[in-house]
């Protein structure tokens, strides 16, 4: 499980990054802040992740 979640957490990174980089280029605040919030997400997740690690191990 951990494994999925920890490639769910990329894939968000990955997602959003994807659509800040694209929000900018068009002009898209919306798209660039969204973009933002989803990279926050998925470093929330990765975090929260690496802490359920270091406490199994």
């Amino acid at each position: 499980m951990a494994a999925d979640e920890k490639s769910r957490a990329k894939t968000e990174q990955a997602k959003g990054k994807i659509k800040e980089v694209a929000g900018r280029t068009v002009g898209n605040e919306r798209l660039t802040a969204e973009g933002r919030a989803e990279q926050a997400k998925g470093d929330a997740r990765q975090a929260k992740e690496k802490i359920k690690d270091t406490l199994t191990d």
